[in-house]
């Protein structure tokens, strides 16, 4: 793969998220309020970290092989 192949897939995770998070701002769930929104946060916390943590370690691998390609 060519260095402009990462650039798109790079873009196209950014463009992916920017969408989402627009679409979860302004649905009408979100507008209305949930209830029991702060009832079980240990959950919510774990689920969340866990979204970091591989989305983390994607990013590193990511990296990893840009970097490997950009450098042959």
């Amino acid at each position: 793969m060519n260095l402009y192949t990462y650039y798109a897939i790079f873009f196209i995770l950014i463009l992916f998220g920017l969408v989402s998070t627009v679409m979860i701002g302004f649905s009408r769930k979100n507008a209305e309020g949930d209830q029991t929104y702060f009832q079980k946060t240990g959950t919510k916390w774990a689920r969340l970290t866990a979204l970091y943590v591989v989305s983390i370690a994607a990013g590193l691998l990511a990296l990893g092989a840009f970097m490997y390609y950009a450098v042959k």
